[in-house]
């Protein structure tokens, strides 16, 4: 997707943080944009913020998990637009610091249904928008660099958990949207300034409400030295969609990990020429 100018944009999770950085990347492209948030206060700051760049900016309250709040979203969307053409599955939340087996259900529900169904709501809201009128556009997908692996020592399985399912969901729909002029990528971005650590104090009631966790507080200090600003990586995305790129990566010193985790997979692929030949199957 090369033009920007005059398209509508939604973006969730965009009151601060990454999604914000994204919204001003592509205000500055000459984008349109529609903010949608959990937290109505700061996402009026951010709707001014962007209109003073010289684009019309809407903002509508949102919560992810919600399917009917992301359908309201959308409609929110071609009330003020009349079209959409980028989608941004931005909003997230942290799950940080506890092991897997100490994770309360209700904390399983809130991840799960931020992290994952979120995503999984704005596809289904927001790809038959971009569809129906036939002139394109690209869906961001927000995962981590978690969604490539899992980083010892951090108790982040549920997270991550959640993120390699954003993967699986984007690489599917990049299957599904080929040929339809419809583009996809997966932000795998490392530590970025944002209040995702904070999450906990946003909890909508029905996941059990606002909430203290004191394991992730310890988190914040382990990111504040790779910390990217979020306008750099709201410009990376933008040049990741006039790419057409997938994988969307913001930080290097991950690559080590990630090759030998594919590394390990490789070797098991070896160790089953080896062994399954061997194996009876009678």
């Amino acid at each position: 997707m090369r033009d920007f100018k005059g398209k509508i944009a939604i973006v969730t999770g965009a009151a601060s943080g990454i999604g914000l950085g994204i919204a001003k990347a592509l205000a500055h492209a000459g984008t349109n944009i529609v903010l949608a948030d959990l937290r109505p206060e700061p996402l009026e700051v951010a709707r001014k913020t962007i209109e003073a760049i010289g684009v019309k900016a809407v903002g509508v309250t949102i919560d992810v998990s919600d399917p009917d709040s992301v359908a309201a979203a959308g409609k929110a969307a071609l009330d003020a637009f009349g079209a959409l053409h980028i989608a941004v599955n931005n909003a997230g939340v942290a799950m940080h610091g506890t092991p897997i087996e100490k994770v309360s259900l209700q904390e399983w529900e809130w991840v799960m249904g931020v992290n994952i169904k979120g995503v999984i709501n704005g596809i289904r809201t927001f790809v038959p928008m971009i569809r129906s009128h036939g002139q394109g556009g690209h869906v961001v997908n927000t995962g981590s660099v978690s969604s490539l692996f899992v980083r010892e020592g951090r108790n982040q399985g549920a997270y991550a958990m959640t993120k390699y399912a954003v993967l699986a969901l984007s690489e599917a729909l990049e299957q599904e949207l080929a040929g339809s002029g419809i583009g996809v990528s997966i932000l795998c971005p490392g530590g970025v300034n944002t209040a995702i650590f904070d999450s906990a104090a946003t909890r909508p009631d029905r996941f059990g409400g606002s909430y203290q966790r004191p394991e992730q507080e310890a988190m914040k200090a382990g990111f504040a030295s790779q910390a990217l600003d979020p306008a750099i990586v709201g410009r990376r995305v933008l040049q990741a969609i006039q790419d057409e790129e997938f994988y969307v990566l913001t930080h290097t010193m991950e690559r080590n990990d990630i090759a030998a985790r594919f590394a390990r997979i490789t070797a098991a692929f070896d160790r089953a020429d080896a062994v399954m030949p061997t194996i009876d199957r009678s």
